[in-house]
C-alpha cells in the first residue's frame, strides 16, 4: 500500500514540495486557534477571539482566489513568497500590538487573511510537473488530502507546545516565521520557479466561468457545512460525556479516520469516471454520519467517528481531479484557490447552523446535520452529473502528449493541459 507513495516522494523534488507547502500552510493551519489562545493571554473575551478569527477567515476565503488569480497571470515566486512575508508581518503587528487599538487588531488579522498565500493550489499545479508515471499525480493528490489531516492534527499540538513553553505571543510570532520558511522553501525549488500557467483567456470570472466547476464548487458547500456542523455537535455531546478530552478524542477519530481512508484510497489506480465514482463516495460520507446519532458512550464514540470521517479524504482527492479536469485552461491555482474557498466558508456555515439545531434539539439533532448536507450535496452531484461527466472543450489526451502525463488513467483527463 505504501509503495505508490514512496515512489511519489522519491521523484525529484516531490518530497521537498509536499513538505514546504505544508509547513508553509501552518499558520493558517491554525489561525483560528492561534488567535482564541492570544486574545485570552491579553485578557480579551471570547466574543472578541470569536469575532477577530471570523474577520481573519472571512479575509482569507476572499483572498485565496484572488491570489491564485495573480499566481496564475505571474507565476508562484512574485506572488507566494511578498503574500507570505505580508502575511506574516500583519500577524506580528496584531501579536505586538495586541487588542488594546480594536481598530488595528481587526485590520491586522483581516490582512494576515488575506495575504495568505495559495501554497496548496500552487502545489497541485506543480504535480504534474513533478510525476510522470501513471496516474502518479491522483496519487499524489490522494497523498496531499492525507497530508492535511497530519498537519491540522499536529499542527494545533505545535501551537499549544510552543504556548505552554513560551507565550501565546511568541507563538504567534513562531508559527508565522516557520511558515514564511517553508514558502520560501517552495518558491525557490526549479519547479516552482520554471512552473508557467497556459496561457488563459481573458474573462472576468477567471475560472467560475467554468460549469463543471461551479457544479462541483456548489457541492463541496455543502462538504464544507458537514464539517463545520459536526464540530459543534461534537461539542455538545462532550459537554455531558466526558468533558473537553472526549471532545479532543472525537475530532482526532474524524482526523484519524481521514488519514486511513486518504491512505487506501491513494494505493490504487483508479479507471472509470471520476465524477460518478465522487457521487459514490460522498453518498458513502453521508451514511457514515449517521451511526453518530446514536450518541453512545464515548470510546463507542469515537470509533463511530473514526468511521464517519473515512470517506472525507477520498472525496476530496477525488474533487482535486475533477477541478483539474474543469479548470478553464491557464487558471488552474485559481481554481483549487476556489475549492478551499468554497469548504472554507462551508464550514463556517455549518458551525453557524448547528448553533440553534443543538440548542433546540440537542446534539442527536446536531449529529443529524452533518448527514442531511451530505445528502444535499450528493443531490448537487447527481443533478449536475452530465456537466461534471462532460469533455471539456479544448482539453487534448494523447499518450504522447506533454499535455497527459498520466497517460490518461481518467477518461479525458489531462493535468498538464491546466497546468
Amino acid at each position: 500500500m505504501t509503495g505508490a507513495y514512496v515512489e511519489i516522494l522519491r521523484a525529484r523534488h516531490a518530497a521537498r514540495l509536499l513538505v514546504g507547502t505544508l509547513i508553509g500552510r501552518l499558520p493558517n493551519a491554525v489561525a483560528s486557534l492561534a488567535i482564541v489562545l492570544f486574545v485570552r493571554a491579553e485578557g480579551g473575551s471570547y466574543s472578541l477571539a470569536g469575532a477577530l478569527a471570523a474577520v481573519y477567515g472571512v479575509a482569507n476565503a476572499v483572498g485565496q482566489p484572488v491570489l491564485g488569480r495573480l499566481v496564475d497571470l505571474f507565476g508562484q515566486p512574485r506572488v507566494q513568497l511578498p503574500a507570505a512575508v505580508a502575511s506574516a508581518l500583519a500577524m506580528a503587528v496584531f501579536a505586538f500590538t495586541g487588542i488594546g487599538p480594536l481598530p488595528l487588531a481587526y485590520a491586522a488579522v483581516a490582512a494576515s487573511g488575506l495575504f495568505t498565500p495559495p501554497l496548496e493550489g500552487g502545489l497541485r499545479a506543480l504535480w504534474s510537473s513533478v510525476l510522470h508515471k501513471d496516474g502518479q499525480v491522483h496519487t499524489a493528490y490522494a497523498m496531499d488530502a492525507v497530508a492535511q489531516e497530519v498537519m491540522f492534527t499536529l499542527g494545533p499540538l505545535l501551537l499549544t507546545l510552543c504556548t505552554s513553553l513560551w507565550s501565546a505571543q511568541a507563538a504567534l510570532l513562531v508559527l508565522n516565521v516557520v511558515g514564511v520558511l517553508g514558502a520560501l522553501s517552495v518558491v525557490v525549488s526549479p519547479p516552482s520557479r520554471a512552473w508557467r500557467s497556459a496561457p488563459r483567456e481573458a474573462h472576468w470570472l477567471g475560472a467560475l466561468r467554468s460549469a463543471g466547476l461551479l457544479a462541483l464548487l456548489a457541492a463541496f458547500l455543502f462538504i464544507g457545512v458537514a464539517m463545520g456542523s459536526i464540530a459543534v455537535a461534537a461539542m455538545s455531546y462532550a459537554d455531558d460525556n466526558g468533558g473537553d478530552a472526549v471532545y479532543g478524542w472525537l475530532m482526532a477519530g474524524l482526523g484519524l479516520g481521514a488519514l486511513v481512508g486518504g491512505t487506501v484510497y491513494g494505493a490504487r489506480q483508479w479507471g472509470g469516471e471520476p465524477a460518478r465514482r465522487l457521487c459514490g463516495l460522498v453518498a458513502l460520507l453521508a451514511v457514515c454520519y449517521l451511526p453518530l446519532m446514536l450518541m453512545p458512550g464515548a470510546v463507542t464514540m469515537t470509533l463511530l467517528s473514526v468511521l464517519s470521517g473515512v470517506f472525507l479524504a477520498p472525496c476530496i482527492a477525488c474533487a482535486f481531479v475533477l477541478v483539474d479536469r474543469h479548470a478553464p485552461r491557464g487558471t488552474v491555482t485559481e481554481a483549487f484557490s476556489w475549492l478551499v474557498t468554497t469548504f472554507t466558508v462551508g464550514a463556517s456555515v455549518g458551525t453557524g447552523l448547528a448553533g440553534p439545531v443543538v440548542e433546540e434539539g440537542g446534539a442527536v439533532w446536531g449529529f443529524a446535520v452533518p448527514s442531511a448536507a451530505g445528502a444535499v450535496s450528493l443531490l448537487v452531484l447527481l443533478a449536475t452529473g452530465r456537466v461534471l461527466a462532460a469533455p471539456v472543450r479544448g482539453a487534448v489526451v494523447a499518450a504522447s502528449s506533454e499535455n497527459d502525463p498520466n497517460r490518461a488513467v481518467e477518461p479525458r483527463f489531462s493535468s498538464g493541459d491546466r497546468a
